[in-house]
């Protein structure tokens, strides 16, 4: 499910990018507004759930198995990575928004955005190459089967389910 989470964080920001740059800031028709409204949902709503998946239920019960202490050297920058992309949504929202509620970015706000897309595209190939290729296999392969299970509880309860 976290792989799962990625791949949607891929397309949205995907999304956001290609509207940035190729919009740059202009009167959007109704289905980009459409996409620019459902990404910046996304990152509003599921994007603060995923970070908490990791972050309060994956990593500490990492920490605390003693197998999987080669994968946790990682965790600190990508616990790093989710406070820099926290920052950069927040203002990638607000700009959103106003490019929404007015019809337009100025040309620096339009210029900002396209900034801090980029810079967050750098950021989660890094960040999600590392969970999906090293972190998440050492979780499946040194975490029990009831802290897996316990996982999958805590994730569905963040989401209401």
């Amino acid at each position: 499910m976290l792989s799962d989470c990625h791949r949607r964080i891929e397309r949205f920001l995907a999304a956001l990018l290609t509207l940035a740059r190729e919009a740059k800031g202009r009167e959007l028709d109704e289905n980009q507004r459409s996409s620019l409204r459902s990404a910046l949902e996304y990152f509003r709503t599921s994007g603060p759930r995923h970070t908490a998946d990791e972050e309060e239920s994956l990593f500490p019960r990492m920490r605390a198995c003693s197998t999987a202490a080669a994968a946790l050297r990682s965790v600190e920058a990508l616990e790093a990575d989710h406070a820099v992309a926290d920052r950069a949504h927040r203002e990638i929202d607000a700009l959103g928004a106003r490019w929404l509620d007015d019809g337009r970015l100025s040309l620096a706000d339009a210029s900002r955005m396209a900034e801090l897309l980029e810079s967050l595209g750098t950021l989660y190939a890094r960040h999600i190459a590392i969970e999906d290729h090293e972190v998440f296999p050492a979780a499946a392969g040194a975490l029990a089967a009831t802290d897996i299970n316990a996982i999958g509880v805590e994730m569905a309860a963040r989401r209401g389910l």
